[in-house]
């Protein structure tokens, strides 16, 4: 199935792009795909706590995702 994978912060320089499509077999949860990626960018590893929405939802490790789904990479921030 094809998704959209959305990269913000420090997650968009890591990636080298802010959109792309990203392929996961079909059946596939959050915690896959957050293990897909890990592998292509084993930096994403370091962020102490990268979140991951899915159609503008925090989503969780067990969530399913579908074909078309957004998914977007929230690295963690800081303001003062």
């Amino acid at each position: 199935m094809k998704l959209t994978l959305l990269s913000f912060g420090i997650a968009k320089d890591i990636t080298g792009q802010r959109f792309r499509e990203w392929e996961m077999p079909d059946g596939a949860k959050v915690a896959g795909l957050r293990a897909q990626l890990a592998r292509q960018y084993p930096i994403l590893n370091e962020l102490s706590a990268l979140r991951i929405a899915v159609n503008s939802e925090y989503a969780g490790e067990d969530m399913a995702l579908k074909e078309g789904d957004e998914v977007a990479l929230i690295p963690p921030v800081s303001g003062g």
